[in-house]
């Protein structure tokens, strides 16, 4: 009987290490927005790589919402740039509590249509 090769297993990430990745993905609901995963990105790179690849993805993603918000504040006097700011603010709030809650189960959550501007 052929049993199939288990996949290897990744350290559980510290207590530290959660938080900082957590804060990094809420960080806009708290009001610091690109700041927080910069700095914890910046600080805490060479730490964990854990904590860099959330506070890489919550950056790239904090960079991309910003882009997309100024691409469609021309378009609010055509109309459609209030929609499409207001589904960019709901989304962006629902996707942030999502990669925390992967983040807290010790993933590293991937944003769909983000732009990977930090590798």
């Amino acid at each position: 009987m052929n049993t199939p090769p288990l996949a290897p297993e990744r350290p559980v990430p510290s207590g530290n290490d959660k938080i900082w990745s957590i804060l990094s993905h809420l960080s806009a609901l708290l009001g610091v927005g690109l700041l927080l995963p910069l700095v914890v990105y910046l600080a805490m790179k060479g730490d964990s790589a854990y904590v860099r690849d959330n506070a890489r993805e919550a950056l790239n993603f904090h960079f991309s919402v910003i882009i997309y918000c100024l691409c469609s504040i021309p378009l609010t006097f055509v109309v459609i740039g209030i929609p499409l700011l207001i589904v960019i603010g709901v989304g962006s709030l629902i996707l942030a509590i999502v990669a925390a809650v992967k983040a807290s189960d010790g993933g590293c959550y991937r944003y769909p249509l983000t732009l990977r501007l930090i590798q």
